[in-house]
């Protein structure tokens, strides 16, 4: 195979992926071979890849391509998520471009629309994924409104309620206005926002108080007083001593209610007095279900207010603030307004502070089934990367209240309850179920020809059907069953797939999700599966720009993925990502780590022509600095497999890209090709090239999990292969035991840093005096030195011959390493004058800087002030200048007494 002169991504991913595809590479089958599995979290059908996207994909292929490199079968089940409330926020904007609304259209019709959206936009997301090199088995891609993981939710739900774990009932809720569904705890997120804090005076009912007969009440939302029922004091409190039993007057609305007492009043906030509105706020609703105050819900569920608003009807929750204000200061009841700061709950699904609501909805029970959920992670039968995160979710997983699972939208799956026209229900998988239920569970129901719900007996409910609850279920009631459904394990709880390949291996997702999937995702294992999910979770950071700030479209921060990998082709954009990305810490990002990466590309790959571009005879005898080369790599290589190793062991993935990329670049590159490369039009002999050879293969290998494109191209031109072979499914090298194999592994590493500290002393004096690479030098040791490694001194550093002496030739140049001085005689390379000008200049330099060191340690302030390890350290360049200052000293009267 050819190999173009430079490298170029755009010639060579998409031949490689398509390759891949066409050999059926990526596909995975249960086996005789351990099982590798990792599930992909389901991005939203509605997404494009954003740069949250590149790096967890990223991570989970390296993860994936290793383990098959390892021997094991390893599989990445790809799949999407239905995203209820996006996808139909995307499909109402649609047709509402299209003149088109929602409440016009049944149902049915609204789905079909939904559908046709979802194949038509749907995919996007997982072709984008290819152009990354994500080595997913594409033939088993799963969407979580499939039939398959469809009938699973539904199988679920009834299986939950018939357990008694599912209930109906009329809760508060997080309510969003814009979506107009309930959201959970875990879809609210706080910000801080600056607003304002309203003093309202509430007349008594019948007025005898000295000082007006009215409470001042202090609250941020004056637009809900339409709602309140009742005032509550702390009977602790002695300042409303004498409002016990009594009854005020609301404002606007002029509704009479109660004054109630209850030790939940904070005393020292705002007023000390606390307007009770059991529709709209959670603690207000815990007051009302305890004194049995009535519930006034004002709001529509778009956020304007009804019929209880009164002259307010129809205007929305944030002008009607404004407009009630100004009507209060108007009846002279706004004491005063001050600015207040506090938390406001957002919908993360629309951005628009929720509502909190009393809303019929369904639940399920939560804590009962968080038990062994949490006991899993803290006795690290599922260990989490970093460990830091187990403290959140234990403090969740302690804490968890009953999931709101149900959502008033028609995009997901709907909820399997079947009403009769008295209000009851059936939980049924279908309506023919529920109706056969019905006869079960009374006696007295059957079904007709047409479907419909009769009579026999006492009751007479003629040609009414059943009608099916119109809510659907929160998206991550269909993705927590993830694992375990995208092997039909739910209703094929025996087949094949899912003996084989549950649990999974490795989750590899974002902290921000611990409590909406993670959490669900292990809670689902243990009840039908009794096991956990998977073995490991790696949390990834977020993707933030050089400024620390979040990317996001609205700031205009984040890069096209696409374009990025056009720019610098995906290997450069996968390597550029993931080396400044350590597990659960935040990345940094900056197009500068995407040029890093493609200069890693252009480096291997001009790495690869140097070598295939040599000419072979294999009639020269092997160098000895060659041999010494192959040895000490192939130390050095199992050094860096053994630290490998510890690092995927420890998911410490950007550690490990780290320690192969200085071993190509620092090692291979910079030291052993230097050392084995032959002269000047000049063949190298076989025994080196052969080794030089096998070195690249698996040096190769080792990079394809994080790069695989320019991996592939390259191994495929190493050595003519055959068709279906590939480097994805080479043996990944592995160490050998140093101890016991190879026990002189540690000296030979440890001599050869020696060895190059050595001949970057003599190229540094090279480049000082100015002698050509070309010419030759002699070098004189004047102690203990090894000379084991002298053939490649001599090679690279051009130094001929290497002579043990007991003094130092005039006009030499010294240098210590260790103990051991080094001599180069310098004189006949040099022009002495000038050499004795830069010496004078050198010492003369040093002296001054002797002269501000010595005025630091002789001033008593700065002895008795500074750190100890600040004083050491000035002491030490004290020595290290006077030592540099005498060689520089002895260097100069060698050239004054030889001229």
């Amino acid at each position: 195979m050819e190999i173009a002169s430079k490298y170029d991504p755009s010639q060579v991913e998409e031949k490689w992926y398509k390759y891949w595809l066409d050999h059926d590479l990526f596909k995975s089958r249960p086996d005789h071979r351990e099982p590798y599995t990792i599930v992909i979290p389901p991005p939203n059908v509605t997404g494009v890849l954003h740069m949250g996207h590149m790096l967890n994909n990223t991570i989970q292929d390296i993860l994936v391509r290793r383990a098959r490199m390892m021997g094991k079968n390893a599989l990445w089940v790809p799949g999407t998520d239905h995203a209820s409330i996006a996808t139909e926020a995307r499909v109402v904007a649609k047709l509402n471009a299209q003149g088109i609304k929602k409440e016009d259209l049944t149902r049915d019709e609204f789905l079909r629309y939904a559908w046709d959206w979802t194949n038509t936009h749907g995919g996007i997301i997982l072709e984008q994924l290819k152009r990354l090199g994500a080595s997913c088995d594409w033939s088993r891609t799963a969407f979580t409104m499939d039939e398959a993981r469809s009938k699973s939710v539904i199988k679920v739900f009834c299986d939950l309620y018939k357990k008694g774990l599912i209930y109906r009932g009329i809760r508060m809720v997080n309510w969003d206005p814009k979506a107009l569904t309930a959201v959970s705890d875990e879809e609210v997120y706080h910000k801080e926002e600056v607003n304002k804090l309203y003093y309202i005076r509430y007349r008594e009912a019948s007025s005898g108080h000295p000082e007006g007969g009215s409470v001042l009440i202090a609250t941020t939302r004056p637009e809900t007083i339409l709602g309140d029922t009742a005032v509550c004091i702390n009977p602790n409190d002695p300042r409303y001593a004498h409002l016990k039993g009594k009854k005020v007057i609301v404002p606007v609305c002029n509704r009479v209610v109660p004054i109630i007492e209850d030790e939940y009043v904070d005393i020292e906030f705002g007023t000390g007095c606390l307007k009770v509105t059991p529709a709209h706020d959670v603690n207000d609703y815990m007051l009302g279900e305890k004194y049995h105050l009535e519930s006034i819900d004002i709001f529509n569920d778009d956020g304007t207010l009804n019929h209880h608003g009164l002259h307010y009807e129809g205007i929305d929750r944030f002008e009607v603030r404004r407009l009630i204000e100004n009507e209060l200061k108007e009846k002279g009841l706004l004491e005063k307004v001050e600015p207040y700061v506090n938390q406001v709950g957002f919908s993360e699904r629309t951005h628009v502070p929720i509502e909190p609501k009393l809303s019929t909805q369904w639940f399920l029970k939560m804590d009962e089934l968080a038990k062994p959920a949490l006991e899993a992670v803290m006795d690290d039968t599922i260990r989490f990367h970093p460990a830091k995160f187990k403290n959140m979710y234990r403090h969740w997983m302690e804490n968890v209240k009953d999931w709101c699972i149900s959502r008033q939208l028609w995009w997901g799956h709907r909820i399997p309850a079947y009403y009769l026209p008295d209000g009851r229900f059936v939980v049924a998988p279908t309506k023919e179920e529920a109706l056969r239920q019905l006869t079960i569970d009374n006696g007295q129901w059957t079904m007709d020809n047409e479907g419909m719900i009769s009579d026999n007996c006492q009751l007479s409910i003629v040609n009414c059907q059943l009608r099916q609850d119109d809510d659907c279920l929160d998206t991550w009631f269909s993705s927590w069953l993830w694992p375990i459904s995208v092997f039909d394990g739910i209703n094929d709880p025996d087949n094949e797939d899912i003996r084989y390949y549950y649990p999974t291996n490795d989750l590899v997702t974002a902290p921000e999700i611990i409590f909406f999937w993670v959490a669900r995702m292990i809670i689902s294992g243990y009840e039908y599966r009794n096991d956990a999910c998977f073995r490991n979770v790696y949390f990834t950071g977020i993707v933030r720009d050089k400024l620390g700030r979040k990317m996001s479209k609205s700031l205009g921060n984040s890069p096209d993925p696409i374009e990025l990998m056009e720019r610098y082709g995906a290997d450069g954009v996968r390597m550029g990502m993931l080396l400044t990305s350590p597990a659960g810490n935040d990345l940094l990002f900056d197009e500068v780590l995407c040029e890093q990466g493609r200069n890693f590309n252009n480096k291997i790959w001009n790495a690869f022509r140097l070598v295939k571009g040599w000419e072979v005879d294999a009639s020269i005898p092997h160098p000895q600095a060659s041999a010494i080369a192959i040895r000490w790599f192939r130390y050095r290589m199992n050094a860096t497999l053994t630290e490998m190793d510890d690092c995927f062991d420890k998911y410490r993935l950007n550690e490990a890209l780290m320690a192969v990329y200085k071993l190509f670049w620092d090692e291979f590159s910079s030291w052993y090709l230097e050392i084995v490369k032959p002269g000047f039009e000049q063949p190298i002999d076989q025994q080196t090239y052969d080794a030089t050879l096998a070195f690249f293969d698996s040096l190769l290998r080792l990079l394809h999990p994080f790069m695989p494109f320019i991996t592939e191209e390259l191994w495929q031109a190493l050595t003519p292969r055959k068709a279906g072979e590939s480097i994805m499914v080479a043996p990944m090298p592995r160490p050998f035991d140093e101890s016991n194999r190879h026990p002189e592994a540690g000296a030979c590493l440890q001599a050869f840093e020696t060895v190059k500290t050595l001949i970057g002393q003599i190229r540094t004096i090279r480049v000082q005096k100015n002698i050509p690479p070309k010419d030759p030098m002699t070098l004189h040791v004047l102690g203990r030195h090894d000379g084991s490694f002298d053939p490649v001194i001599q090679k690279m550093g051009n130094i001929n011959p290497i002579d043990h002496v007991t003094g130092k030739a005039p006009g030499s140049v010294s240098f210590l390493i260790h103990t051991t001085e080094y001599a180069i005689p310098i004189q006949s390379h040099i022009d002495v004058e000038a050499e004795k000008v830069r010496i004078e200049v050198d010492i003369h330099y040093l002296k001054g800087l002797l002269v501000s060191i010595n005025q630091k340690l002789d001033n008593p302030g700065f002895i008795a002030n500074a750190k100890q390890e600040v004083i050491a350290n000035e002491q030490k360049k004290k020595s290290d200048t006077e030592e540099k200052i005498r060689t520089l000293a002895e260097n100069l009267n060698q050239l004054k007494t030889k001229s």
